[in-house]
């Protein structure tokens, strides 16, 4: 990495800039998002683009964006090899995938690999400011419209397994399955904490729990663990 251009990542840091990258193998689409960020939108600059999951991998390790806008369908390595990769090596970096109406079972698949949320093709721009904002911020991106859609997916697809439908180990309790819900609704922790009565530590204690009996390590995840098992349309 040159000297001239950490000074320019550092610069773009101080400015408050969120810097993008955006991966998909459609140009116009690559060339509409630069125009819409850095020219429509404001805080945003565009720091990469690749059209496959293998261009992403280096581009991302050069330009270390703080959010990554990630096509799911692309040929070579696809958007969910890349998001599992991009989570096991950059962690910190916000993935959203940028899906179409009909790609549910791969929008599920992709916030299970570790995306932070996703954004409809079509989505109108000041939507997707604000989405990326709430990336880069940490924050979850979970319309309750889309959840709503994906759970009659989920449901149509499978029906809850025997196991998670009895009681036993990996179960989760009434609450944890309330709290999990309300994630799912787009409801952040303070809002849970105070609709539910309880302490911001409880609802972080109850997250856990619900990661670890899963087996995934953030909100997304499991809110796809759990569409996919069956566990939210009780």
């Amino acid at each position: 990495m040159s000297e001239e251009y950490t000074r320019m990542k550092a610069n773009e840091h101080e400015q408050g800039l969120i810097r993008v990258v955006v991966v998909d193998d459609h140009q116009v689409v690559r060339e509409g998002l630069r125009m819409m960020l850095e020219i429509l939108g404001e805080g945003f600059v565009m720091v990469g683009e690749a059209a496959d999951g293998a261009s992403a991998l280096r581009i991302v390790k050069e330009a270390q964006p703080d959010v990554v806008l990630m096509d799911l369908r692309m040929p070579g390595m696809d958007g969910l090899e890349a998001i599992t990769h991009l989570r096991a090596q950059w962690p910190h970096i916000a993935i959203v995938i940028l899906t179409t109406y009909n790609e549910d079972d791969l929008m599920l698949r992709g916030l299970r690999a570790g995306a932070c949320g996703y954004l409809l093709k079509d989505t109108s721009s000041e939507t997707m400011f604000q989405a990326i904002r709430s990336a880069a911020r940490g924050e979850t991106l979970l319309q309750p419209g889309i959840v709503a859609r994906l759970l009659s997916h989920a449901s149509q697809e499978q029906r809850p397994s025997p196991r998670a439908r009895s009681s036993g180990e990996g179960e989760l309790s009434e609450r944890e399955l309330e709290v999990l819900r309300r994630v799912a609704s787009g409801e952040r922790s303070k809002e849970i904490a105070a609709q539910l009565g309880i302490s911001l530590r409880t609802v972080g204690a109850h997250l856990t729990s619900i990661y670890t009996k899963l087996g995934v390590d953030s909100r997304t995840s499991a809110v796809a663990v759990a569409l996919e098992r069956g566990l939210l349309s009780r």
